[in-house]
């Protein structure tokens, strides 16, 4: 037995403590709308950055990237009401993924243009399949998983703040300044500064930036240098018409080719897995309970749907849980569902006012990836946090998780190093398609992490009961069904009664 003097552990938690607003406590009104537009104006980051990869590409100009801009932000709203509505019910924003961009490229580079409708999602997650395999999901497993899901995309944050390294890191210690030690200067009770970083930060770089690039500092820089650094990049706001509505076939009828179709589908099987760490890192920062399987198999389904939408609407891209958004969700320590909400209505306005949308969407994307840097971290983080449940003294569970992410790191290194020497993957045969199935995932830290850890928690020993404690599933026993915990009633349960026509199990 321990003595009183020696130091205990920290208790392991269901729920994280210390959140001012969990998934079902909204702010006050006026609150919520400025965290609400905080959402929306990282959300433009993705928005921004995966037109300007595609659309020149495909032929198009300024009008076509602005178009493309307004598009996946109308489509992102709808997607992200329909998901905290009738999906998982987590204040999760479901927007463009990055996932799907280099199976869009290759499509294009082949001469074709195939729109991002499968259904491999939907069937997935609604017939229930999903949630089978997510039974057998451990917080074990859930941490190479969800920590790769943030610190996989590294090279998203400081790479893209050292393009314009006089706005960028600026941004980075404004944001980490305002958020973590401006609370502790000023007390203000209030939870200001830290809640409102985003939106102090970014407008005072904005500014600064603002006043570069009227002073000339850029002219006759190279064109990444001006893409990174100046705030009236790219003629969008020019190019942005001012009341456009998005839509359906509005790029004419969609196109279909088996073999782009696989390629896609197994895009969409790859956000599907990030996503699903996505989601449980929501919940996390949401404080709510861990989500019951059944809910996570829901909330994949409608992101099938997002898909669906994002196709019929000609995107070019396909859908997924925002990781940086969920990022957002710890450092103003507010999880609640009305704010995502909030964010979304922006999202569908400035969507349709198209010059203020584009406004918005001029912000340097230095700025953009210095928010990054902190977004990915604190949801890497909360992947980490998942060990309090696991006995990290066992050389099993130390074996796991080192070789799951040691190989979830080196692997897509290799993948990702070796096309962007070549100019294609490591699988390179005569059918285009057959190369994507097999590189993309394969270039994805979360996934091979995830499904690695997965693999090797579900068949090293796992039927011995000293073993079931040391990967944590006795934890999560109560929350492998639905009814199994009150609390998930409280959090998940589906609005308007609809729970007695759509039962979770």
């Amino acid at each position: 037995m321990a003595k009183a003097d020696e130091p205990q552990p920290h208790p392991p938690k269901e729920q994280l403590p210390n959140v001012s607003y969990c998934i079902t406590s909204p702010p006050p009104w006026p609150e919520a709308i400025l965290l609400g537009f905080q959402h929306y104006l990282v959300m433009l980051g993705t928005t921004v950055i995966i037109p300007t990869s595609l659309v020149p590409q495909m032929g198009g100009g300024n009008e076509e990237k602005a178009k493309v801009i307004q598009t996946l932000l109308f489509v992102a709203g709808l997607n992200t009401l329909l998901q905290s509505l009738f999906g998982s019910r987590l204040p999760a924003v479901i927007g463009g993924s990055y996932t799907f961009v280099p199976t869009t490229i290759s499509i294009i580079l082949a001469g074709r243009f195939s729109d991002t409708t499968d259904p491999i999602e939907i069937v997935l997650g609604f017939s229930g399949l999903w949630r089978n395999v997510t039974r057998f999901l451990s917080p074990l497993s859930a941490v190479p998983l969800v920590s790769l899901v943030g610190f996989g995309l590294y090279e998203f944050g400081f790479p893209g703040v050292a393009k314009c390294v006089e706005i960028g890191l600026p941004q980075l210690i404004l944001i980490v300044f305002v958020s973590q030690y401006m609370p502790h200067v000023i007390k203000s009770g209030r939870n200001i500064f830290d809640r409102f970083a985003v939106l102090f930060s970014v407008v005072i770089v904005w500014i600064y930036a603002h006043l570069l690039t009227v002073g000339g500092a850029y002219n006759g820089k190279a064109p990444k240098t001006q893409i990174s650094c100046r705030t009236d990049r790219a003629g969008l706001i020019d190019a942005a018409p001012w009341i456009r509505v998005p839509y359906p076939f509005q790029w004419g009828a969609p196109s279909f080719d088996a073999g782009e179709a696989f390629a896609m589908m197994m895009a969409s099987f790859v956000a599907l897995v990030e996503s699903t760490g996505a989601f449980i890192a929501v919940s996390r920062y949401a404080s709510a309970t861990p989500m019951p399987p059944s809910i996570l198999s829901r909330g994949i389904g409608w992101q099938g749907v997002a898909i669906l939408i994002s196709g019929l609407f000609g995107t070019a891209n396909g859908s997924s849980v925002s990781v940086e958004n969920a990022g957002l969700l710890a450092l103003t320590r507010v999880g609640s569902r009305r704010v995502v909400q909030i964010s979304a209505g922006f999202m569908i306005f400035f969507s349709i006012l198209g010059k203020f949308g584009a406004l918005f969407a001029s912000v340097p994307a230095s700025i953009i990836a210095a928010l990054y840097c902190l977004f990915f971290a604190y949801v890497g983080a909360g992947g980490l946090s998942f060990l309090q449940f696991c006995n990290l003294n066992s050389f099993r569970t130390k074996f796991i998780l080192g070789f799951s992410v040691s190989m979830g790191l080196s692997v897509p290194q290799y993948f990702n190093e070796y096309t962007a020497i070549n100019g294609y993957g490591p699988v390179h045969t005569g059918a285009r398609w057959f190369n994507d199935i097999v590189n993309v995932p394969f270039s994805s830290e979360a996934f091979v992490a995830g499904c690695l850890a997965y693999f090797l928690d579900n068949t090293l020993h796992r039927k011995d009961n000293a073993i079931r404690k040391d990967r944590g599933k006795h934890w999560w026993d109560k929350f492998r069904s639905f009814k199994g915990d009150s609390r998930s009633e409280e959090f998940y349960s589906l609005p308007f009664s609809l729970n007695k026509y759509f039962p979770s199990v």
